[in-house]
C-alpha cells in the first residue's frame, strides 16, 4: 500500500506491518539524510474516510525513540515529501506508536504510517520545519523582495501635517505603493511567471 524513496537508495514498497492499521519503514544512516518521500503505490486506496499520518522516529542520546509527525498522505494526496534535516534534534510528538517495542539502532530512523480517520488527521499539526516549500526560489526571492521593498518604502512614511514643502520632491501616497504591492502579490500568486507576458 505504501512506499518510501531516499534520493540516492532504492524504493521501499514492503513496509513492515506491526500493527493492523500502522506500518513502519527502516531507515538505515537516516543522519546522511534531507529529505523522503512517502507515497501510497497505487495498488489499495484508503478505505472511505480514512488517511495515514506520517512520522519520522530516531534515538535520541540514550537510545529512548522520538518521534515527530511529519505530515499526512490520502487518496486526494497519495505523496509527499518530507524534510526531516532539521528534525534530528527537535522534540518528541504524541503518536500513536508508543505502546510499541520497535527496535532502535543509534544509525537507523523509521518512517512510521498510522492509517487514521481524516478528521482525526485535520486536528493534528505536523513539524513546521518537515514542509517541503513547493514555491520555487525565484518566488520565494520576489516575495522576499516585494516584502522588503514595501517595508522600506513605508518606513518614510509621513502624513501631511509633517510634510515640509519642497518643490524638488515628488510624494508617492502610501496607499498607491500598498494597492500595487497586493496587486502584485496576487498576481505572482495566480501565476509565477506572470512578468514574462
Amino acid at each position: 500500500m505504501f512506499g518510501c524513496l531516499v534520493a540516492g537508495r532504492l524504493v521501499q514498497a514492503a513496509p513492515q506491518q506491526v500493527a493492523e492499521d500502522k506500518f513502519v519503514f527502516d531507515i538505515p544512516d537516516y543522519e546522511s539524510i534531507n529529505h523522503v518521500v512517502v507515497f501510497m503505490l497505487g495498488t489499495m486506496p484508503f478505505p472511505e474516510g480514512m488517511g495515514g499520518s506520517v512520522y519520522f522516529c530516531y534515538p535520541d542520546q540514550s537510545g529512548m525513540a522520538v518521534w515527530q509527525l511529519l505530515g499526512f498522505v490520502t487518496n486526494e494526496k497519495p505523496s509527499a515529501i518530507f524534510k526531516i534535516s532539521g528534525l534530528k534534534s527537535g522534540k518528541g510528538s504524541q503518536h500513536p506508536f508508543g505502546a510499541m517495542n520497535l527496535p532502535q539502532t543509534p544509525t537507523v530512523a523509521q518512517i512510521g504510517i498510522s492509517v487514521e480517520l481524516l478528521e482525526n488527521l485535520a486536528q493534528q499539526t505536523p513539524v513546521a520545519s518537515a514542509a517541503v516549500s513547493s514555491v520555487d526560489s525565484f518566488t520565494e526571492f520576489t516575495q522576499k523582495m516585494l516584502d522588503n521593498f514595501y517595508n522600506f518604502a513605508s518606513s518614510f512614511a509621513v502624513t501631511q501635517a509633517q510634510m515640509t514643502p519642497n518643490p524638488s520632491e515628488a510624494f508617492i501616497p502610501a496607499n498607491v505603493v500598498l494597492k500595487w504591492y497586493e496587486n502584485f502579490q496576487r498576481r505572482l500568486t495566480q501565476n509565477p511567471l506572470f512578468w514574462k507576458t
